[in-house]
C-alpha cells in the first residue's frame, strides 16, 4: 500500500512540474486508485498482486472516503464564497472600463447624450482636487463622489465642529472633533465604494501647492478667506490648471470658472486686489443661510462634471451670482487682464 501512496504522490509532482492542470492529475490519480480498488476485489486473497496493494480493501476505501469528504467540503465552501460576495465587490471584466452594479449606479448619466459612457468614463479617469471640506466642499465632495469622479482629493486643516453641521451636511455629530478631511472621507466611501479619496489634513501653502496641482485635472476653490484664494489662483494659473471658485456670504454667492490657459480670466484678473479687512466679513462673523454654501457647491459640482465631459457651456468668461434672499441670479461677463500680475503672460481676453 505504501508503495502505491508514494507513486500516487510522485504523480501529482511530475505533473506539476510538467504544468498539467489539476484536474488533469487528480484524474490520473483517480485511475491509479479505481485500479487498486478492482485489483483488491477481484484477485483472491493471496494473489501477489493483491499483497503488493495492500492485501484487503478496506484501508482503500476508508481512504477514498475520506477523501470525497475533503473535496465535497471544499466545494462546498468555494459556493458559499460565491454566494457570500455581493455582485458589487466582484472585479470587472478585463476589457470593461465599469462593473456592473456602476453601470447601473451611473445609468442615469450615460442617459445623457451630453455625457453618455465616454463622459462617464473621462469623469472615471479624472483627478479633481477640492480645497476646504467645509460648506461648499461638503456638496462638492458628495456629489462628486456620486457621480463616480476617480480620484477625489480633499486637502483642509481643520476639524469638524458643532457649529460646522448647520450647513456642513458631509459631516455629523458623531464625528465632532475628527479631521474635516477624513471625516468627508467616510461619508464619500460610504455613498461610492468605487471611487479613491485622497484626504490631505492640513492647510495648502505655497511649499505644496505647485506639486499638489500637478497630480489633479481639475481645481475647486471652496475656502473662506482671501489669502488662501489668491494663493489658489496662482498655483492653478501656473500648472495651467482650470479652477472652479465660489464664494458666500450671508444669503448671496457667487461661482466662475477662471481658467487662463485657455482663454479665461484668472481669479485675481476680476478681484485684482483683496478687499480691506472687514469688508467682507466670514461667515463666522456675519453669518449665512443654511442651503446656500449647498446651493453653491452643488453649482461647482455641476461645473465640474461639465468641464470634464466638455458639456454644455460653462462659467470661463462668466460670473454668476446668486442672491438667496431675493431669489435672484444674473450673470456677468468678465475678461482676462492683459497686466494681471498671476496670468498676464498667459491670458487671452474672452
Amino acid at each position: 500500500m505504501g508503495f502505491v501512496l508514494f507513486l500516487m504522490v510522485v504523480m501529482w509532482g511530475v505533473g506539476q512540474l510538467m504544468g498539467a492542470p489539476k484536474r488533469a492529475r487528480a484524474v490520473m490519480i483517480g485511475m491509479l486508485y479505481l485500479g487498486v480498488l478492482l485489483i483488491q476485489f477481484t484477485l483472491p486473497a493471496g494473489a501477489q498482486l493483491r499483497e503488493a496493494t495492500g492485501s484487503s480493501p478496506l484501508p482503500w476505501l476508508v481512504l477514498g472516503g475520506v477523501a470525497a469528504l475533503i473535496w465535497g467540503y471544499r466545494a462546498g465552501l468555494r459556493r458559499l464564497r460565491r454566494r457570500a460576495i455581493p455582485e458589487t465587490e466582484t472585479a470587472p471584466a478585463r476589457d470593461a472600463p465599469f462593473r456592473e452594479a456602476e453601470l447601473d449606479r451611473y445609468s442615469r448619466h450615460i442617459l445623457l447624450r451630453e455625457i453618455g459612457g465616454p463622459g462617464q468614463r473621462r469623469l472615471k479617469d479624472a483627478r479633481v482636487l477640492v480645497i476646504g471640506g467645509g460648506g461648499r466642499g461638503a456638496p462638492v465632495l458628495m456629489y462628486l463622489a456620486g457621480a463616480g469622479v476617480g480620484t477625489i482629493g480633499v486637502i483642509d486643516g481643520d476639524t469638524v465642529d458643532n457649529s460646522n453641521l448647520q450647513r456642513q451636511v458631509i459631516h455629523t455629530d458623531a464625528r465632532i472633533g475628527m479631521p474635516k478631511v477624513f471625516s468627508a472621507e467616510v461619508a464619500m466611501i460610504a455613498l461610492n465604494p468605487f471611487i479613491t479619496v485622497r484626504p490631505y489634513h492640513r492647510r495648502l501653502s505655497e511649499d505644496i501647492a505647485a506639486q499638489l496641482f500637478a497630480e489633479y485635472d481639475l481645481i475647486l476653490d471652496g475656502t473662506d478667506n482671501f489669502d488662501t484664494r489668491y494663493l489658489v489662483n496662482r498655483a492653478a494659473a501656473a500648472a495651467g490648471k482650470p479652477l472652479i471658485a465660489a464664494a458666500i456670504t450671508q444669503w448671496e454667492g457667487q461661482i466662475s470658472l477662471y481658467d487662463p490657459a485657455r482663454g479665461g480670466p484668472c481669479f485675481q484678473c476680476v478681484f485684482p486686489q483683496r478687499p480691506a479687512p472687514g469688508l467682507v466679513p466670514t461667515c463666522a462673523e456675519a453669518g449665512v443661510i443654511a442651503p446656500l454654501p449647498g446651493v453653491m457647491g452643488a453649482l461647482m459640482a455641476v461645473e465640474a462634471l461639465k468641464t470634464l465631459t466638455d458639456a454644455g457651456e460653462g462659467l470661463r468668461g462668466r460670473l454668476m451670482i446668486y442672491d438667496a434672499l431675493y431669489a435672484e441670479t444674473r450673470i456677468i461677463r468678465v475678461q482676462a487682464a492683459p497686466g494681471c500680475p498671476t496670468c498676464g503672460a498667459k491670458a487671452v481676453p474672452a
